[in-house]
């Protein structure tokens, strides 16, 4: 898990920056639409709408284009665009395995975005299942602030965690069930631990350990110019790589 964390940590600090791009308001907005369709347009009986929404306000994204979100996931408002959730999968420079989640109203846009990007950064867009065997998707709660690992033990196991793991001094990610992400949520905060973020992330069972920096840089290409369409919502890739080498390949 440790290469995606560092990944997942660097992608967070990127988000305030990130935000200012309109892609990323399209993303969240996207995502807001979505649970409201799945579930009740009540975020306090709606778990996963209540977790996006947390998300857009983080970002900046102001009160009123959320409750259009919800209004076009309830179906009141109207709108002509009917979004259909799909999820690709390829390859990245040597054989680094990518998962993409997608929300979009035209997948052949969609599929011939994602393919121009590939072929553009040393990838190939692959066949359904070629790479997803690979992953399994996991809950994720991330902790922030001063953390007692002792204290923290103790809240995971009273929330059924898995398993957790400190990413920064101040940070960590606890690992759980997607049944019992809420259970963990609420537990771990009733601990007073301040979770700063909760999601659903696919977890690679194998790592491809990369180490050449022209490679890394091509591959941190690909993976930016994915997350940077419109319709993609998620990015997950299976590399770990030092420290050093991620940020130098980044500059």
């Amino acid at each position: 898990m440790a290469g995606h964390s560092k990944w997942a940590n660097i992608k967070r600090q990127k988000a305030v920056v990130d935000a200012r791009r309109g892609n990323i308001f399209t993303q969240l907005s996207r995502a807001i639409i979505v649970a409201a369709r799945n579930g009740v347009p009540d975020p306090a009986g709606n778990f996963q709408l209540r977790t996006a929404i947390d998300k857009a306000k983080a970002a900046g994204i102001p009160n009123d284009n959320i409750e259009r979100a919800i209004a076009k996931g309830a179906g009141t408002f109207s709108d002509s665009s009917i979004l259909e959730a799909i999820r690709y999968e390829g390859y990245g420079p040597g054989g680094v395995a990518i998962l993409i989640e997608a929300l979009t109203d035209n997948r052949n846009r969609t599929a011939a975005d994602l393919r121009v990007s590939f072929s553009k950064n040393g990838g190939n867009l692959g066949e359904i299942g070629c790479v997803s065997w690979m992953f399994s998707q996991k809950g994720v709660c991330v902790v922030e602030g001063v953390i007692n690992e002792e204290q923290l033990l103790e809240a995971s196991l009273e929330g059924n965690a898995e398993s957790y793991e400190m990413i920064a001094e101040e940070t960590a990610e606890v690992f759980t069930e997607i049944a019992n992400l809420e259970k963990l949520s609420q537990t771990l905060q009733a601990k007073a631990f301040k979770v700063t973020n909760i999601e659903l992330r696919w977890i690679p069972s194998n790592q491809v350990e990369v180490t050449d920096a022209n490679q890394a840089k091509i591959l941190l290409k690909l993976i930016d110019t994915l997350e940077g369409l419109d319709d993609v919502q998620n990015v997950t890739a299976n590399f770990d790589m030092a420290d050093s080498l991620m940020e130098l390949s980044m500059t």
